[in-house]
């Protein structure tokens, strides 16, 4: 597997050259002696920002000086977790948004314009999938899907010349994976920009812009805040790109704009990633090997298993497999949802990368912007179950779905013996 122990070319701490990842995600852009030695970057609560001079309001406004004018558009405290979400990504420069969706839609509404078309990959998160479907395509934006696993079939869906390539990996909610390198390297020969969404890997498994990647988004709601207490996202790339959407997609467009108490939150989160992080895949991966031998279990879908159809591929690209899980089981939907109605410490909820593990139904939950039809030919089958594994201990984790798919298969069983013994009634009767 990958490493992304990374290079740190400057720090305001003043400590030597290379750096560690939690090293970084604790202490960089950030001295603690040019804020009168607090220990942690002060919390900026204000809205707007004096001027020396009108001569210098001016030149803020214009961008011909650096600074702050108006937090909707830039504020000290996010300008820390920024420099440090750049360089945790290996990116020159990151933007802070109000939600994941902030960061998606700030990007695109700047990048796309009428008659553009917009490459995606078929399998999406599903609000990602309704602005898109459902938003942009109303402003003359074309969208188009492919599968992007399929490299005869991505070639030839470059045939439409996208502005803009989109795609998860691992995918919400299948854990399908994508050659990001490879795709990278065919968008940029189509003069296309390339968007990652990065949030089930984080940066800590994960850094798509060393492997060619324009822009990288996260929800920062999931894993790099890792409380469920936030709601946020986050852009990096270039400081062109960046600042393109800062003044454009967000200051214009969305407004969608983190608060300053977001920004301490999730960098607080951002110093326990690397501890975090081990400890959801470390217990993923035993947690997705339980549930492949569990008789009730017809299919794991976790990168992190030999059986996994892109295991070699994951394994190239990330440190470690995440914490997420897709699986099914015999008996479809509702044998899923009496599954997860049995269970007693795993939470039903629809986030992801909590300290709590959560699990949720996609084809009701989280993708229900997709139709049925729609859910069938982008990889998102009725019967799948998402599993976020939390950091509870391991065997209280698997303790609760072990117990929860044994309640379902002694129904089924039940089930079973009642329709044979209706049958034998019904022979004798006759």
């Amino acid at each position: 597997m990958s490493s992304n122990r990374s290079k740190v070319a400057s720090n305001s701490t003043n400590a030597p050259t290379s750096y560690g990842f939690a090293t970084q995600a604790i202490h960089f852009g950030y001295n603690a002696q040019d804020e009168n030695g607090a220990l942690n970057p002060p919390l900026h609560l204000s809205s707007t920002f004096t001027f020396d001079s009108a001569e210098s309001g001016a030149e803020l406004f214009s961008g011909d000086k650096a600074g702050h004018f108006y937090s909707r558009i830039s504020n000290p405290t996010l300008e820390i977790l920024e420099k440090r979400i750049a360089q945790l990504e290996g990116a020159q420069a990151a933007l802070a948004t109000a939600s994941g969706m902030g960061a998606i839609t700030s990007t695109l509404w700047t990048l796309l314009k009428a008659g553009d078309t917009l490459l995606a990959d078929k399998t999406l998160y599903g609000c990602t999938y309704a602005f898109m479907q459902h938003g942009l395509s109303k402003f003359g934006v074309k969208i188009k899907y492919v599968d992007m696993s399929d490299k005869s079939a991505l070639e030839q869906a470059m045939q439409c010349r996208p502005s803009v390539v989109y795609f998860e990996t691992p995918a919400n909610p299948n854990m399908r994976l994508v050659d990001i390198k490879a795709v990278c390297k065919l968008a940029k020969a189509h003069q296309a920009i390339t968007v990652v969404d990065n949030t089930y890997a984080t940066p800590y498994l994960t850094q798509p812009i060393a492997l060619g990647a324009d822009i990288v988004i996260h929800s920062a709601t999931k894993y790099l805040g890792g409380h469920g207490d936030l709601i946020a996202g986050i852009v990096v790339g270039s400081n062109n790109l960046m600042q393109q959407i800062r003044m454009e997609g967000l200051k214009d467009m969305t407004g969608a704009s983190m608060s300053a108490f977001t920004a301490m939150l999730i960098m607080r989160g951002l110093k326990t990633l690397e501890l975090r992080m081990d400890r959801h895949c470390q217990s993923a991966q035993i947690i997705a090997q339980h549930l492949q031998e569990h008789p009730q279990v017809v299919d794991v879908y976790y990168p992190g298993l030999p059986r996994h159809a892109q295991h070699a591929l994951a394994a190239k690209q990330m440190k470690h497999f995440g914490g997420m899980i897709a699986f099914e089981i015999h008996g479809g939907v509702e044998a899923g949802k009496q599954m997860m109605d049995a269970l007693n410490l795993v939470q039903r909820a629809v986030s992801l990368g909590d300290a709590e593990s959560l699990i949720q139904h996609p084809a009701s939950m989280t993708h229900s912007a997709y139709t049925p039809e729609e859910r069938v030919s982008h990889g998102i089958s009725d019967g799948l179950i998402r599993l976020s594994v939390g950091l509870e201990n391991v065997e209280d984790i698997w303790s609760d779905l072990s117990q929860a798919l044994d309640f379902v298969s002694r129904l089924n069983a039940k089930a079973r013996a009642n329709k044979a013994n209706s049958a034998t009634n019904r022979k004798q009767v006759a």
